[in-house]
């Protein structure tokens, strides 16, 4: 695990600025301040949200608020290189070189305003990284202070482990929802909680409300006498089914509506029952347990 304590439930930006939301700076700025009231301390970030738009727009938020930086944990991603207006880039691709790790970095520093990251993460596995020069690029950047804690993002154990031969890797942050569960009988977990590398979870709610399929059916279903029986919202149960997980796994949460903010740390000290967990999982299969 990291050194840096991170939330139990992090706050995930990616929808915040351009891409979706389009938060003005107050509204970035009123929404930074509702997480922290609600236990939620830690912000995840990649620089191509926004199309290398969105941490800048964050920053300055930040800094309007005010707020001490040590209150607060940062994220931030890096290596896949979007088309994009402030790119000269042909066509989407990864970089890991030594060069553009470390500067990639700085420059997520220099819009989020900051000395520091928490964490960094490699954002998406590429063929052509080379761990020895991934290894020396977050070396430097941690004796120079400018991360704390590192990791990999949607990386299978494999490739994990050759990285892990050369750095020490604290996260993987990958998709695990009661929809989307492989990360559990694929051995990612097993091989993390081996290693003492703690899973976050992106897209934690999968697609129970974006999608209508006999899958989503079937748990809007079960979930609705769940609601009944826990006295609290959907969200709140498919959060607390992924935050029993014994790999100690923190979901990301994108939303910017209050009231769910505000409902998100219920979903930590909610204790669902063994048969209701198994039930959420059996309802997604459509199908008993093995």
């Amino acid at each position: 695990m990291g050194k840096t304590k991170l939330s139990s439930v992090i706050a995930g930006t990616m929808n915040w600025g351009v891409w979706d939301k389009n938060l003005s700076a107050k509204e970035m700025e009123n929404i930074i301040s509702i997480c922290l009231e609600n236990t939620i301390t830690t912000f995840d970030h990649a620089d191509i949200y926004g199309a290398y738009t969105t941490e800048a727009a964050f920053g300055q938020a930040f800094s309007g608020s005010k707020i001490a930086r040590e209150k607060v944990q940062f994220i931030s991603k890096c290596g896949i290189q979007l088309v994009a207006e402030s790119r000269k880039n042909n066509i989407k691709h990864y970089d890991y070189s030594k060069e553009y790790i470390i500067w990639s970095v700085e420059n997520s520093l220099k819009n989020l305003q900051t000395d520091y990251l928490d964490v960094l993460l490699l954002h998406r596995p590429s063929p052509l990284m080379q761990a020895d020069e991934i290894a020396e690029a977050v070396s430097k950047l941690k004796t120079e202070g400018k991360i704390i804690d590192f990791g990999v993002s949607n990386f299978t154990a494999s490739q994990t482990e050759m990285l892990r031969q050369k750095t020490e890797i604290c996260y993987n942050q990958v998709q695990f929802s009661a929809t989307h569960f492989e990360a559990m009988l694929d051995g990612s977990f097993d091989y993390m909680q081996t290693h003492s590398i703690q899973p976050m979870s992106w897209n934690p709610l999968g697609t129970v409300f974006r999608e209508d399929n006999p899958q989503t059916r079937r748990l809007k279903k079960l979930l609705a006498k769940l609601v009944s029986k826990y006295e609290v919202g959907s969200d709140t149960i498919l959060l607390s089914w992924i935050l029993q997980h014994p790999a100690r796994v923190i979901p990301i949460a994108g939303t910017v509506n209050v009231a769910r903010i505000q409902s998100l740390k219920k979903a930590v000290s909610l204790q669902l029952e063994k048969e209701d967990w198994f039930a959420i999982w059996t309802e997604s299969m459509g199908n008993k347990v093995p």
